[in-house]
């Protein structure tokens, strides 16, 4: 019988995790970093990170085809022995807790920025790790249901986005190419940073109810993530000339500061207290699962103990240390180097070294 089982999510909600953790708040800037690297252009570029990424993506189901019943920890020590388990517990324990930091991080600061600019940073790290620590305890079923909400819930912001091309001009968008195709390749190292967040098919797949249906969900998620991303930066790139985007931060942010409605005065508040929701699933299912690993490093079963050393470690650290806004682009630069060997490079050796051992006949009876 699988030990995950009890904790199953549905296919719905596995494609939202994987939609919502990749999205969540790096849609803010990506418009600007296209027009920086690759001009109006910059919508190919994303076309071609998300063929890229899907690829990869599906990759990490072939591995964990091979072992359907356990997460990529199971796989390890099956195929190279506990220690091999052990150091990968470890690794991706920190991988997880460093992709949910830096999203923490940036929600804090944005929160600073337009909401609470005169509140501690700690005190704003509490009030978003208490609601964690509440959906996180119980597992990836309750997680999937809190990302199934929150990505319904969120279906009405496409269509206030649609509300500023009244004062579009598509001609900025042309003439495609311009300048060649060395701008729109120079910008996709950039873009993959964007298009994290499949590798933690490795931790949910023994959870999904149907793994039939494993290639088909991530395909569906990355697709959805590619309309979202050519959604938000074309409505940028019409909105905004290719020189004044570049001074924006968040031109996702600032493109809604010219919807006016006469009961409210600055309605981008309103929207990023909403996008709050949107931001926590980038640490929510990265905390959980990086204590998941954490407690199947111990050998133990109840995850709530390490979620809550983990929960008063980050809490306690906030107050002593806050990056700050440059430090936090230092931290996801870096992050996005990682991110890329981890869930770009690490799958495909992978793949190929389980396929060389079960070649070779070297594999152990599961």
């Amino acid at each position: 019988m699988n030990k995950y089982t009890m904790n199953e999510i549905t296919l719905m909600q596995y494609i939202f995790l994987n939609f919502g953790m990749v999205v969540s708040f790096s849609f803010l800037s990506l418009p600007r970093v296209l027009a920086e690297h690759a001009g109006t252009s910059g919508w190919i570029t994303l076309i071609i990170v998300w063929l890229i990424s899907t690829a990869a993506s599906l990759i990490v189901i072939q591995v964990m085809k091979k072992y359907p019943d356990g997460t990529l920890l199971d796989l390890l020590s099956a195929y190279m022995g506990k220690w091999a388990g052990k150091v990968g517990a470890i690794l991706f324990a920190l991988y997880l807790l460093y992709y949910g930091y830096t999203g923490l991080i940036y929600t804090i600061l944005i929160t600073k920025q337009y909401l609470l600019p005169q509140t501690p940073a700690y005190i704003i790290m509490l009030l978003l790790l208490i609601p964690t620590y509440v959906i996180v305890r119980n597992g990836p079923r309750i997680l999937g249901r809190y990302v199934e909400v929150i990505i319904l819930l969120s279906l009405w912001i496409p269509f206030v986005y649609l509300i500023p091309l009244k004062d579009a001009h598509w001609l900025r968008l042309l003439p495609v190419l311009k300048d060649g195709w060395n701008p729109v390749l120079s910008a996709i190292p950039s873009t993959f940073y964007y298009h994290l967040g499949f590798s933690t098919t490795f931790i949910l797949y023994p959870f999904l109810k149907n793994k039939q249906m494993a290639s088909v969900g991530i395909v569906i998620s990355y697709g959805l993530t590619m309309l979202m991303y050519l959604f938000i930066t074309v409505i940028c790139f019409v909105y905004f000339s290719l020189d004044e985007i570049t001074t924006y931060n968040e031109p996702t942010i600032n493109v809604l500061k010219t919807i006016e409605f006469k009961f409210i005065a600055r309605i981008e508040v309103l929207f990023i207290s909403f996008y709050l929701l949107i931001f926590s699933l980038s640490w929510i299912p990265t905390m959980y699962m990086s204590v998941f690993c954490t407690t199947w490093l111990f050998g133990k079963q109840d995850h709530r103990n390490h979620l809550r050393l983990l929960w008063l470690f980050i809490a306690a650290g906030t107050y002593f240390f806050m990056p700050t806004s440059f430090q936090s682009q230092r931290m996801n630069t870096l992050f996005g180097q990682i991110g890329f060997v981890v869930e770009y490079m690490v799958p495909t050796c992978l793949l190929l070294y389980v396929w060389i051992h079960d070649r070779l006949g070297w594999r152990k009876h599961l």
